[in-house]
């Protein structure tokens, strides 16, 4: 039974609200999709993945129609959720926001950043995927800036997760990388090193300037500071099992 692979880390502490990354709970940790996936365009069997999703539909007390993730690609396009299209697939998008109470909304990563948003005074909530290539092309900035144009939401009033993703020490990039985030005007004196003749960069610390520029409290952003990399028994690292491999489903959800 897929119920036996459900563990979540949960990542805010809000009453009205659950917000969560989903932990592989598998038996072989070397075996690609040995783990609670529930990621629909991977290649994992199609009833494994059915029967995760059902699982986490009824310990999130939801019906399938309400668990929402998108087809991601890397890009910056943010969609909401509503009750018109709360059945659709949403292909081809990066972030997600919605106001709809008992809709999880969520991303798919295996070493990429999952951001979580969520704004108490309209009671709206985001989710954003930045990989590196969406966050050289501020994702999280774009999916508050979003937040502002259709909820009035303001950036002070934020609280935001940066959930489990692939650790500076474990990022080694190659130089277009590294001219890439510089180009984008990130200060690369605090989001990069050099080891061994190699490039790392932070991706929690790179997300977390964006945020703080667009105007999010310094206190209002916690990061779970689990590298993916390193920790794949607990979650899945597609630098460690490759691109063929299960998925992190990190969602948030409004009470």
């Amino acid at each position: 039974m897929a119920s036996k692979y459900i563990g979540m880390l949960h990542l805010q502490k809000e009453q009205d609200i659950i917000a969560f990354s989903t932990e592989r709970g598998l038996v072989d940790m070397d075996a690609p999709y040995d783990g609670f996936n529930i990621t629909w365009y991977t290649d994992d069997d199609a009833q494994h993945i059915a029967d995760c999703r059902r699982d986490m539909c009824q310990m999130l007390g939801i019906d399938d129609q309400h668990l929402v993730l998108p087809r991601q690609v890397h890009d910056t396009k943010v969609a909401e959720v509503t009750a018109d299209n709360i059945g659709d697939r949403f292909e081809g998008v990066d972030a997600l926001i919605t106001t709809l109470p008992r809709t999880c909304i969520g991303i798919s990563t295996a070493d990429c950043v999952p951001i979580l948003i969520y704004d108490s005074y309209t009671r709206a909530i985001a989710v954003a995927h930045a990989g590196w290539r969406g966050t050289v092309a501020h994702i999280g900035c774009k999916t508050i800036a979003a937040m502002q144009q259709r909820y009035d939401s303001k950036p002070e009033n934020l609280k935001i997760a940066i959930g489990p993703s692939i650790g500076p020490d474990a990022f080694e990039v190659g130089d277009e990388v590294y001219d890439a985030f510089d180009a984008a005007g990130f200060d690369m004196n605090r989001i990069a090193f050099k080891r061994n003749g190699k490039w790392h960069i932070d991706l929690w610390q790179a997300n977390a300037l964006d945020l703080l520029a667009m105007g999010v409290a310094e206190k209002h952003i916690e990061t779970a500071a689990v590298c993916t990399y390193e920790h794949y028994d607990q979650f899945f690292s597609a630098r460690r099992l490759g691109i063929k491999s299960g998925r992190i489903y990190t969602g948030i959800m409004i009470k």
